[in-house]
C-alpha cells in the first residue's frame, strides 16, 4: 500500500512539474511573440530592430528628410486622422502619410489612431470611443479623415446595413455600417467639416472589399469624401520589385510606401475636397 501511495503522489509530481513546465514555455512564447510581431513588453526592441534594418524604412525616408511644398491647397488648413495602425504607421516607426501631409503641407493635424482597433463600439479603444473622448471638440478642423479599418475584416466584425435614420441614436454601431454612419453624422454635427474615408491598397479580403462597396452607398445618402486605394488601378498594378520596398505584410506600408506611393495619391484627393468647399 505504502509503495503504492508513493507511487501516485510522483505521479502527481510529474504531472504538476509538467503542467508548470508547459505554462511557462507558454508565457516565454508569448513574450517572445509579442515583442517580436507587437512590439510590445521587454522584447519589444525586436520589432523595431526589424523594422528599422527594412530597406522601407531607411534613413532617406525619414520625416526630418522630407521637404516642405512652396505652395500648397492644404497650407494653414487643420485635418483629423482617426484610425488604428494603418494611420498610426505600425510597421513604418510611428510614421504613415498623415505625418508626410503634414509637414510637406504646413499644415496642423490630429492623429488619433490606435492599432488594432476597430470602427464597430466594442469599448474604450474603439474609433468612436476615441473619437468622442479623445478629440477636442472645439478645434476647427478643414477636414476629417477616417480609415476604413482593416480590423473589422480581419475579425469578421457584422456589416450591417444603411438606416434610414440620420440620428445618432439610431445606428447600430455593434456594425461596420452603423458606425461607419455614426462617424460621420458626429462629425458633421460637431466640426461641420468634411468627412472623408480612405482605403487600403488591394489585399486579399473578400470581406474588405464588401466594406469599401458599402463606403460607396454610403456616400449615395451622406455625399462623403472616399479616397479609394483599393480600386486605383495605377497603384495596385506597382512592381513586385516596388512593393516590397513600399509594404511591410500585405496591409501596412512602409515609410516608402507611405511617402512615395500613398501620400501623392492622398494628398491631391485632399487638394481636390478641400478647394472644392473653400
Amino acid at each position: 500500500m505504502k509503495s503504492g501511495k508513493r507511487t501516485k503522489k510522483q505521479i502527481l509530481a510529474l504531472s504538476i512539474k509538467i503542467v508548470v513546465t508547459i505554462f511557462v514555455l507558454f508565457v516565454i512564447l508569448t513574450v517572445v511573440m509579442l515583442g517580436v510581431l507587437g512590439g510590445i513588453g521587454p522584447l519589444g526592441f525586436i520589432k523595431e530592430n526589424r523594422l528599422k534594418n527594412m530597406a522601407g524604412n531607411a534613413e532617406e525616408y525619414h520625416l526630418e528628410n522630407v521637404e516642405v511644398l512652396k505652395e500648397s491647397p492644404l497650407l494653414g488648413k487643420s485635418i483629423c486622422f482617426l484610425g488604428s495602425s494603418v494611420t498610426d504607421g505600425d510597421a513604418s516607426l510611428g510614421v504613415s502619410f498623415a505625418d508626410y501631409i503634414a509637414k510637406r503641407n504646413q499644415c496642423s493635424y490630429v492623429k488619433e489612431a490606435v492599432g488594432g482597433t476597430t470602427l464597430i463600439d466594442n469599448g474604450k479603444s474603439s474609433y468612436i470611443q476615441r473619437m468622442i473622448n479623445n478629440i477636442d471638440v472645439n478645434t476647427q478642423f478643414d477636414a476629417f479623415v477616417c480609415q476604413l479599418s482593416t480590423n473589422d475584416a480581419t475579425q469578421k466584425k457584422p456589416l450591417g446595413s444603411i438606416s434610414e435614420s440620420t440620428e445618432l441614436q439610431d445606428f447600430d454601431i455593434s456594425t461596420i455600417t452603423g458606425a461607419l454612419e455614426y462617424i460621420i453624422c458626429y462629425v458633421e454635427q460637431t466640426w461641420d467639416c468634411p468627412v472623408i474615408f480612405y482605403t487600403n491598397t488591394k489585399y486579399d479580403s473578400e470581406q474588405y472589399e464588401t466594406m469599401v462597396g458599402i463606403l460607396y452607398n454610403l456616400q449615395e445618402k451622406w455625399d462623403i469624401g472616399i479616397i479609394d486605394l483599393w480600386n486605383n488601378e495605377e497603384m495596385n498594378a506597382v512592381s513586385e520589385e516596388n512593393r516590397s520596398l513600399y509594404m511591410a505584410d500585405r496591409i501596412h506600408p512602409t515609410q516608402a510606401g507611405y511617402l512615395l506611393w500613398w501620400t501623392p495619391v492622398i494628398e491631391e484627393e485632399l487638394y481636390s475636397i478641400i478647394q472644392n468647399t473653400d
